[in-house]
């Protein structure tokens, strides 16, 4: 079922409001969306899909039991379904290419913060939320 104008609108505003309040924060949740995977991963993630498929119909040919449960089709299952998450969650490996070297500054460039005490989540979100009622 689509959004109505009116929740287009408000979805809209929301997105707008976080990313001129936060836009660091905000772009680190568009860059961890599912499916935004490279070529070559998606490959990597078909071949290993099709090695799991072999095993899951190899398995019933050759029917090793162990338990009466066919061990190498679970197997075969296996590796299908991790080569789905590979593909699902790809681009986490790519911080360390060499084109995005200036991402991977992004993320430790907190030298400003880096001596001083760490705090945690939330209470960095509850210093936000009342500086942010102080301003109005």
């Amino acid at each position: 079922m689509p959004l109505s104008e009116h929740e287009q609108r408000m979805l809209e505003q929301i997105e707008n409001a976080l990313y001129a309040e936060d836009p660091k924060f905000a772009s680190s949740v568009k860059r961890r969306r599912l499916g935004r995977s490279s070529g070559r991963r998606r490959l990597q993630a078909a071949a290993i899909f099709v090695l799991g498929l072999v095993l899951l119909v190899g398995g019933l040919i050759i029917d090793v039991r162990i338990g009466g449960f066919p061990i190498i089709s679970l197997i075969g299952f296996l590796v299908m379904f991790g080569a789905g998450l590979f593909a699902l969650w790809g681009g986490g490996g790519d911080k360390g290419a060499p084109g995005s070297s200036s991402k991977g500054l992004g993320r430790g460039g907190k030298s400003p913060r880096a001596g001083g005490p760490k705090r945690k989540f939330s209470e960095r979100m509850e210093d936000r939320f009342n500086r942010r009622f102080e301003q109005e």
